[in-house]
């Protein structure tokens, strides 16, 4: 529930804020959770997944599975019609409505992050992991939500929809996380032999999000230093965390 309250945080800045993000604060806070999603991905996940394993091969599995979990975000973004946050669509050509499309590009990359917050846990009930790490993952990825719940209801508000449909669409999007790590719980004993590469595949699928969506989005136009900042600010707050916590 932790990321899915993020999400919910950061969607109710359109209660505080006008209709339009400043490009500048839309800018680090799209570069600060680049920083604190790969961060996460590295420490919480991809790290984890090598040291399950001995010697040499223990690469093998979290290799593949980072591979696998590109392909499927991949896969996933080119079958499903969806708007970008920044507003260019992809996908096949349907009659969905501009909202729609947003909303569901959101949810589409949420699920998978409360996939690996459930990978995360489900190591640490089943397997040599530490269940600080899984706690520092749900609170990165809660924090990465955070400016990913504003960036979705602030455009909302901006098409003339009200604060609260704002909110209410913004704050939803984050439902399928609790979703995505209960299914992976519930399967906990099931997925222990191939616990590497669902970490890792937790991992590649964040990663894919941050190539391709945020990064993209604070490195267009003027001032894309500023991401570049937030970045950094992301990154070492994560990594301390999962230090700390782990």
């Amino acid at each position: 529930m932790i990321p899915l309250l993020g999400t919910a945080l950061g969607s109710a800045f359109v209660f505080f804020m006008k209709r339009d993000m400043p490009p500048l604060l839309q800018k680090v806070l799209l570069g600060f959770a680049s920083g604190v999603m790969v961060a996460a991905s590295v420490w919480s996940l991809i790290i984890p997944a090598i040291e399950m394993g001995e010697g040499a091969p223990a690469v093998v599995p979290p290799a593949v599975g980072l591979l696998a979990g590109f392909a499927f975000l991949l896969l996933i973004d080119y079958i499903t019609p969806h708007i970008h946050p920044g507003g260019e669509a992809e996908g096949p050509r349907s009659r969905l409505s501009r909202t729609a499309k947003l909303a569901l590009a959101v949810t589409i990359h949420n699920f998978p992050e409360g996939m690996a917050v459930g990978v995360a846990i489900a190591g640490a009930l089943t397997a040599d992991f530490n269940m600080a790490g899984a706690l520092a993952l749900s609170l990165g990825i809660a924090i990465q939500n955070v400016p990913e719940g504003a960036i979705i209801s602030m455009p909302l508000r901006a098409e003339g929809n009200s604060r609260w449909k704002a909110f209410g669409i913004g704050a939803l999007s984050g439902i399928v996380e609790p979703v995505g790590g209960a299914l992976v719980l519930l399967l906990a004993t099931a997925v222990l032999g191939i616990m590497p590469y669902m970490l890792a595949f937790a991992a590649g699928a964040m990663l894919y999000v941050v190539v391709e969506e945020l990064v993209p989005e604070y490195s267009q136009g003027t001032h894309s230093n500023i991401g570049t900042i937030g970045f950094a600010l992301g990154f070492a707050l994560m990594m301390v965390l999962d230090v700390v916590l782990g």
